[in-house]
C-alpha cells in the first residue's frame, strides 16, 4: 500500500460559496473560573502532575514559557484565558482573520449549576455570545458536551447512572428553548476518547479503569445523543445536528497480513462502531483528525519524522483517507477540529495548508466537506496537559492575558480570502 502524497504538486481548486472557515474553542478551555468536575479534580491533581513531569526531559523553550510543565499552577484552569469577558474582543479577531464560523461549547455546570435550577445569568450570557457572533457575521456551531459536567452530576454517578440521558435530556430542553436562532448542534465531542480516558486509562476524572464502566459510559453517551437528536429536532425541525467525532487513520505496517487484520479491526473499532450505531440520527459528521497508526502486533509504530511539541506526528496525508472513508455515510462532513501545538509557529503555517490541500483532493474525489475549523482559535487549557500546549491561532501571554495574533493565522486568512 503507497499512501504517500506529494501535497506540493496537488492543483488547487477553489472553495465552494457558503464553505465555512472556522476555528473552535470549548468552554472549560478558554473561558475561566468554571466550577466542575475537571477544576475540582485539578486541584487534587496539579502537583503530582508537576512532579511527574520534573522526571521528564522537556524542549528549552517549553521550558522558558510561562507557565511551564514544571509550575503546578499550569495544571489549574483558573482563569485560563478570561474569554468568558473577551469573548467579544476574541471574536473580532476572528472576524479580522476572516472566519465565517466558529465552534464553541456551553457550560453545563454554569447553566444548571444545582440539579434542576437554571441560572438566569449565565442563560443570557450565552445569549450574548451568540449574538456576538452573529453581529459579526460568524455562524455559530453549539457543542452540547465537551467532557465537563456540574458537580451534583458527577456525584449522582454521571455518565454510569442509567439515568444520565435523562439529566442531560432536562439541559437539551432547556438550551434549545433558550436559542432557538442557532442552526448547527454538536450533540457530544468525542464520546470514545473521553470514555477511554476516564474508564479505560483511568488518566481523566474519574480515574476509573474498568472495561465495563467504560462499556456502560460508551452505551449511555449513544443514548444521550439519541435523546439529544430527537429533542432538538422536534422543537428546531430546520437545525442540523450531529456528533463530533475523533477518527485516527490507521494503517498496516509493512506488508504483514496479521498486521492489516488488526488495522481493519482497529479501524472499525475506533473510528467506525459509534458513528454505525447512530447512523438514522445525524445530520452531519464532525471529524477532529489529529492521529495517524501504522499498526502493528505492538500496535503503534510511527516514524515521527515531523512531530508536534507534544510529539504527535504530523500526518495530513491521513485527513484524506478518513475522509474518504466517511463518504460511505452519505452525510455532509464538517471537519470541526485539526489543529497543532506549536508555541514557536514555525509548523503550524504549512501544517495548515497541507491540511487543506488533503481536504481539497477528497471534495475532488465528491466527498462531501462543508467547513473547515482550525482548533484552536486561542492557545488554550489543554486538559490533563494544562498551559504549556500552544495550539492557538492567537497567542496568549499568560502572565498579562495579551492576545497576539500568530503569523500562522494571517496566511489561514489569506486561504479563506482566496477560497484555497
Amino acid at each position: 500500500m503507497n499512501n504517500k502524497l506529494r501535497t506540493t504538486n496537488y492543483k488547487q481548486q477553489i472553495f465552494p460559496k457558503g464553505f465555512l472557515w472556522g476555528s473552535a474553542t470549548s468552554a472549560h478551555q478558554v473561558e475561566g473560573n468554571n466550577l466542575n468536575n475537571w477544576s475540582i479534580w485539578e486541584e487534587k491533581t496539579a502537583n503530582n502532575k508537576r512532579l511527574a513531569a520534573i522526571k521528564k526531559e522537556w524542549p528549552e523553550h517549553i521550558l522558558k514559557a510561562y507557565p511551564s510543565p514544571l509550575h503546578e499552577e499550569n495544571y489549574i484552569s483558573g482563569k485560563a484565558v478570561d474569554h468568558y469577558h473577551r469573548f467579544k474582543e476574541d471574536f473580532d479577531l476572528a472576524r479580522r482573520l476572516s472566519h465565517n464560523a466558529h465552534r464553541f461549547s456551553i457550560e453545563w455546570s454554569r447553566i444548571e449549576p444545582e440539579e434542576g435550577k437554571f441560572n438566569k445569568r449565565e442563560v443570557q450570557h450565552y445569549r450574548e455570545v451568540i449574538d456576538a457572533l452573529k453581529e459579526r457575521a460568524i455562524e455559530p456551531f453549539v457543542t452540547l458536551y465537551h467532557w465537563t459536567i456540574p458537580v451534583w452530576f458527577e456525584q449522582s454517578g454521571a455518565w454510569l447512572h442509567n439515568d444520565a440521558p435523562k439529566y442531560f435530556e432536562r439541559f437539551v430542553e432547556k438550551i434549545v428553548d433558550f436559542y432557538p436562532d442557532v442552526t448547527f448542534w454538536i450533540t457530544i465531542n468525542e464520546p470514545m476518547v473521553y470514555a477511554s480516558n476516564s474508564f479505560l486509562k483511568g488518566i481523566w476524572p474519574p480515574q476509573s479503569k474498568s472495561l465495563l464502566r467504560y462499556i456502560v459510559v460508551l452505551r449511555n453517551l449513544r443514548r444521550t445523543h439519541e435523546k439529544a437528536y430527537d429533542i432538538i429536532h422536534k422543537k428546531l425541525p430546520k437545525a442540523q445536528v450531529g456528533i463530533v467525532k475523533n477518527v485516527v487513520y490507521f494503517e498496516p505496517h509493512g506488508r504483514n497480513p496479521w498486521n492489516y487484520l488488526l488495522a481493519l479491526f482497529a479501524n472499525y473499532f475506533w473510528n467506525f462502531q459509534f458513528l454505525n450505531s447512530i447512523q438514522k440520527k445525524q445530520d452531519f459528521i464532525g471529524v477532529n483528525y489529529y492521529f495517524h497508526s501504522r499498526v502493528r502486533w505492538s500496535f503503534s509504530q510511527n516514524e515521527n519524522k515531523k512531530t508536534s511539541d507534544m510529539g504527535w506526528e504530523i500526518y495530513p496525508e491521513g485527513l484524506y483517507y478518513i475522509l474518504k472513508s466517511l463518504r460511505a455515510y452519505k452525510k455532509p462532513l464538517f471537519i470541526t477540529e485539526n489543529g497543532i501545538a506549536d508555541a514557536r509557529d514555525y509548523s503550524r503555517e504549512q501544517f495548515i495548508k497541507d491540511n487543506i490541500l488533503q481536504i481539497q483532493k477528497a471534495m475532488k474525489e465528491s466527498v462531501d466537506v462543508r467547513g473547515y475549523f482550525y482548533w484552536s482559535l486561542l492557545d488554550n487549557f489543554e486538559w490533563d496537559k494544562g498551559f504549556w500546549p500552544r495550539f492557538g491561532l492567537v497567542g496568549i501571554d499568560y502572565k498579562t492575558l495579551k492576545r497576539n495574533i500568530r503569523p500562522s493565522a494571517r496566511v489561514y486568512k489569506k486561504i479563506i480570502e482566496a477560497r484555497g
